[in-house]
């Protein structure tokens, strides 16, 4: 098989040739233009493809050729364009015909400098009228190195190559012959019909075979079509992540045992499939196998690149200490070389590394290769200005806000820089930086308590940019999504939302473990409302197992553990948790909201287990860090702890005139869970007030008017609780609706609400 040349260019060079002859009128003149620079230079590495029609830039079949220029019409009355087209390749009858057909093909392109000098010293006169291509054009240019390759190629390959145009045009054989009934041609070769043979013939046999019949010229392609497709399946891969799909599998082996050269490419796309499928071994005897032939060919000058692909898969399978010294070198290397792009991104996967692995980078850091925090992201940003590295430019910036954010600093500089991160995105078109910054907007919307912006964040990612972002961020957008739903007990959405990530996506390793991580967190979350302590220690065992690198999802596992310990009662084993998750923080991966998140536990540990004033001061801490980072979740949280910590002091009036001051906030950030126990807390601190009364003996109005809004509110948190299916919350309340139409003589209600308590229970499984 040719390296450059296939049928599918002859018929390009063929179309070319019409083009020049002066027969395309201006009106059809673009399209023609078009098709074919659309053909030869495509704009958009997507249009690479060698399945069904749309074949734009590697195979063009004869079908497409059909479609572009059947309808077009031509300088020739009666004829169009693919009328003429059939006519100029049907004129190729023969190998000995396709040969004259290059030789003669450059005489459709100007002449150089040094041939009109040579014409002008002979005496010859220069063309008039003729078209001619420039040279240097994208026409011109495919021209010349069209030919170039055909002179370039052995006589079997030219044979090979003969045959399988052939091939490639045979059915257009009875169009062709019902437009020229008089031309006697051959459907395959021409000295046939003069030596009055046909195609079953022992000579034809012996020369073409079955080629009627023979498909298998119908993925006819050249290396450099392979080396394309190679280059576009990585990119996608790279941009994108997953696997090679199956289908494209089989029609990489199927046209790499067709007698393509193999590139070097090919281990590297076998690399990324086997790393992303967790084959270690496999992925990293392709990746030694890709750098052991680009280093033949390339003088060491792609070192580095194997050095920092072999950092990410070490770090991707667990292997840190590794991966830092393979990057470390690749530092080096990269410096040496004065490759900056190799060495900004080195840089920033080395940050990034950091503030997931801190502890894997003590001794980097003791060298000073990167500094603090604060001189690192400042030095990629001056470097990514530096070399026009927008994408690395971008996730600097992004970087900074997240930093920021965590480390509960100014709120303005966090949205400035996520403006610039956003008008970098938009004026250089960087698809792939829109979700991580849409992700932290969405954080960022969370933690000043605007639900429905951040709600916002996710929807526009997944309408607009899902399609061509890694699909590892359109996972955390549809987890983060779904936490926003679960808050408000839309399980039914949950579950659609789920059901919309195509199983086929989830063929790579690593998104896979994140989707079964993401979907056991919300089951989790789910039955630990219920109250089903079985399906909870599952889950909980389960997703322990799982072990996903980084913080975040660790931190997350731990707050829901540390929820369903004091659920259950076990405040010692939750306290223990508390402090193991406390001590495992490391300051470089540190967050402000965890802090705040833990100290509210401990805070609400200590007021169940009797220590109100210790709970006292671990919730005036929180608020304190919560307000002063205007975290108002954790602000609203804490609070609400607050509150308790003072109902068990017996501060009732404070307590209400605290939660009612902060109720409106509370609602906007529709979480069932926090506004339910906000309400409780008016329910505990209006029958608190309406207690105090009744034991000084004052039957006054105020006392009536305090149990009667203790009741209304019982109904909100109610409802609330219902929303998320709060078994033990729904418990609670009608235990106190009980007891306070009790207290208010009418027994038949009583009685009713505590009918449904043990109907609560009953549902629940909790033995009574």
């Amino acid at each position: 098989m040719s390296r450059y040349l296939t049928p599918s260019k002859i018929a390009l060079l063929c179309l070319i040739s019409i083009y020049t002859e002066g027969v395309v009128p201006n009106s059809s003149a673009i399209h023609v233009l078009s098709f074919l620079v659309a053909n030869l230079s495509p704009l958009e590495s997507g249009s690479v493809s060698f399945s069904g029609k749309g074949n734009q830039g590697c195979a063009v079949s004869v079908a497409d050729l059909e479609d572009a220029l059947s309808s077009k019409a031509s300088s020739i009355p009666g004829r169009s364009v693919w009328d003429l087209f059939l006519k100029k390749i049907w004129s190729i009858d023969s190998c000995d015909a396709l040969e004259v057909f290059f030789a003669d093909i450059c005489d459709i392109l100007a002449k150089s400098r040094e041939e009109q000098i040579r014409d002008r010293d002979n005496g010859l006169a220069p063309e008039i009228g003729c078209m001619r291509l420039s040279r240097c054009s994208p026409l011109g240019a495919f021209v010349r190195r069209a030919q170039l390759e055909f002179t370039r190629l052995q006589f079997h390959d030219s044979v090979k190559l003969w045959k399988g145009f052939v091939h490639y045009r045979l059915p257009t054989y009875r169009v062709w012959s019902k437009k020229n009934p008089s031309a006697e041609r051959d459907p395959v070769d021409i000295n046939l019909l003069e030596l009055k043979l046909d195609t079953y013939s022992q000579l034809a046999q012996v020369a073409y075979g079955n080629i009627e019949a023979d498909a298998e010229d119908e993925t006819f392609v050249s290396t450099k079509d392979v080396e394309r497709l190679l280059e576009f399946q990585i990119g996608e891969l790279q941009r994108l992540g997953g696997r090679v799909p199956d289908g494209m599998k089989v029609q990489l082996e199927r046209i790499i045992s067709s007698g393509v050269t193999l590139p070097n490419l090919v281990y590297y796309l076998r690399f990324l499939d086997a790393w992303r499928a967790g084959d270690y071994p496999s992925s990293f005897d392709n990746l030694h196998r890709y750098f052991d032939y680009t280093m033949h060919s390339r003088d060491r000058s792609s070192y580095q690149y194997a050095l920092l692909n072999l950092a990410i898969l070490q770090a991707d399978f667990g292997c840190y200490g590794e991966a830092v010294s393979a990057m470390q070198e690749a530092v080096s290397i990269a410096r040496e070389s004065h490759d900056m792009n190799c060495l900004n991104f080195c840089m920033s996967w080395l940050y990034h590394f950091g503030k997931a692995f801190p502890e894997q980078m003590k001794d980097v850091q003791n060298t000073g290769m990167l500094g603090n925090e604060k001189e690192g992201l400042a030095f990629l940003e001056a470097k990514a200005k530096e070399t026009e590295m927008w994408s690395l430019l971008s996730t600097t910036l992004l970087s900074e806000a997240k930093l920021e954010l965590q480390n509960g600093e100014s709120l303005a500089s966090t949205i400035e820089n996520i403006v610039r991160a956003s008008h970098l995105n938009v004026t250089k078109n960087l698809v792939s930086s829109m979700g991580p910054q849409l992700l932290l907007q969405n954080a960022l919307y969370s933690r000043i308590g605007v639900t429905h912006l951040a709600w916002l964040s996710n929807e526009i990612f997944r309408q607009c940019y899902a399609n061509r972002s890694p699909f590892e961020d359109y996972l955390k957008s549809t987890f983060r999504s779904c936490e926003l739903l679960a808050q408000q007990g839309r399980y039914r959405d949950i579950s659609a939302l789920m059901k919309q990530v195509a199983p086929e996506k989830l063929r790579s390793l690593k998104e896979n473990q994140h989707w079964t991580f993401f979907s056991g967190i919300l089951q989790l979350k789910r039955q630990i409302c219920r109250d089903d302590k079985v399906a909870a220690d599952h889950l909980l065992s389960q997703l322990e197992a799982i072990q996903l690198p980084g913080n975040d999802a660790s931190l997350l596992l731990s707050f829901l553990s540390i929820k369903y310990k004091i659920r259950q009662g076990d405040y010692g084993r939750a306290l223990e948790i508390v402090e193991q998750t406390a001590q495992s923080i490391h300051q470089d991966n540190f967050d402000i909201y965890s802090q705040v998140r833990l100290l509210c536990f401990k805070a609400r540990i200590f007021q169940k287990t009797g220590n109100p004033q210790r709970g006292f001061s671990l919730a005036m801490r929180a608020a304190s860090i919560a307000h002063r980072s205007r975290l108002l979740p954790g602000l609203w949280e804490a609070i609400c702890v607050l509150g308790g910590v003072l109902l068990s002091l017996r501060e009732f009036e404070a307590v209400h005139e605290m939660i009612e001051s902060i109720m409106p906030q509370v609602l906007e950030t529709d979480d069932c869970d926090l506004t339910a126990q906000a309400y409780s807390l008016l329910v505990d601190a209006n029958m608190g007030m309406a207690g105090k009364l009744w034991s000084q003996g004052q039957n006054t109005p105020a006392k009536t008017e305090y149990m009667n809004r203790a009741l209304g509110y019982l109904d909100c948190a109610y409802d609330q609780y219902e929303e998320i299916e709060d078994i033990k919350g729904q418990c609670e309340m009608m235990a106190k609706k009980a007891t306070v139409m009790h207290l208010t003589g009418d027994l038949v209600l009583a009685n009713d609400y505590a009918a449904k308590y043990l109907d609560l229970q009953k549902l629940s499984g909790v033995s009574i």
